[in-house]
């Protein structure tokens, strides 16, 4: 008997293979989620500890960035006008890891970083570190114990602070520095876009070509010219990590109007394609408010989210034998090694919930089985 495939039933099989993949892959992340190290991860006295980023170095050791900033400033929005990006080192991916050096600190009012660094991103391309970052500045006074009850997010700080907030990068030859920082950020805000408010939360993949795929926050101004928008995640590229980063397309990939509204997303890749992961920041993709989502692209620019989207919840099970509904998870890292996924990083902390509630924050480390 004689078969023939129309080019349409072709496509659709293309699709369905697709699709079954993706499926697969998701449940190697759900379902392949081991218990958290208790003594894993990276935590420091006095200070607010967030959103880490780690690769291995060549001298076989892995390098994490972190943000941090003092504990005497409110969590939020003391991240915003007071943040450094610091280095910490471990001989194993799980930690502890050690607290080496600042990586990336203020600097002065006058530069578009000056006064704070945070959501940091670490790759590597040929003999070349590069950090990505989020950086701000402030024309006013710092916030110290005696004026901290003054600092609110309508506070003259966190105005000029969020109004700031730009993408840039910074390299080294060695992960331990010393760091380049340039004087102009690498994406920067453009009228009547979805990010004429601000850019922020990088997310990069470098290819093998030396090309550049960038996954970035952004929040646009509202009809008003006042208030901003909600937030919205888009994609720009760049011919290299140091050339003109273009944003693709006049509409974001994620937004309330389309998908959902999605934060801080982590971007890798293997043979069959690209693969994301955020915070289903309302629940309108997983219905799961605040966990995490998978979404899958063949180009980095043109998305679809996975058929089982819940990627992970913020109930985590640690090896003390806890299982423990953390008071938040967020910044989600994919470390990736020899081609696959081994461990997912996060941002938590205790308490019910809410950045208000939380006597501790530090990031910690989940490996997959």
């Amino acid at each position: 008997m004689k078969i023939v495939v129309s080019i349409k039933n072709l496509l659709f099989i293309v699709l369905l293979l697709k699709c079954t993949f993706f499926s697969t892959a998701q449940n190697s992340i759900l379902n392949n989620i081991d218990e958290a190290p208790v003594n894993g991860g990276f935590e420091m006295k006095d200070y607010w500890v967030w959103g880490s980023s780690v690769i291995k170095g060549d001298d076989n050791q892995y390098h994490m960035y972190a943000s941090r900033w003092p504990k005497y400033l409110p969590f939020h929005p003391g991240w915003m006008i007071a943040s450094e990006i610091v280095h910490a080192v471990s001989s194993t991916p799980e930690g502890p890891y050690k607290f080496n050096d600042v990586a990336l600190g203020a600097r002065g009012t006058q530069f578009w970083d000056g006064r704070s660094c945070h959501n940091p991103k670490i790759v590597k391309y040929k003999d070349t570190y590069i950090l990505y970052y989020m950086g701000s500045t402030h024309p006013f006074e710092g916030v110290t114990e005696q004026n901290v009850e003054e600092l609110t997010l309508e506070s003259k700080w966190c105005i000029a602070g969020r109004w700031g907030k730009r993408v840039g990068i910074a390299t080294s030859k060695s992960p331990n520095g010393p760091w380049t920082r340039l004087d102009k950020p690498i994406l920067d805000v453009s009228p009547n876009t979805f990010y004429s408010f601000l850019t922020s939360n990088p997310s990069p993949l470098i290819k093998e070509d030396g090309s550049v795929v960038l996954l970035f926050k952004g929040r646009g101004y509202k009809e008003d010219g006042i208030k901003h928008s909600d937030m919205s995640i888009g994609v720009a590229t760049a011919p290299g990590f140091d050339g003109k980063y273009t944003v693709q397309g006049d509409r974001p990939l994620f937004s309330i109007d389309n998908f959902g509204e999605i934060e801080d997303p982590h971007l890798w890749s293997d043979k069959n394609g690209y693969h994301m992961l955020a915070k289903d920041q309302r629940g309108q993709i997983s219905g799961h408010k605040h966990d995490g989502i998978l979404a899958h692209s063949e180009d980095g620019i043109n998305w679809v989210v996975d058929k089982n989207p819940l990627a992970y919840t913020k109930k985590v099970k640690w090896d003390n034998g806890k299982t423990i509904q953390q008071g938040q998870l967020e910044r989600v890292f994919v470390l990736v090694e020899n081609g696959k996924p081994t461990h997912l990083f996060f941002a938590t902390m205790d308490g019910p919930g809410g950045f208000g509630n939380s006597t501790k924050s530090w990031n910690m480390v989940v490996p997959l089985k």
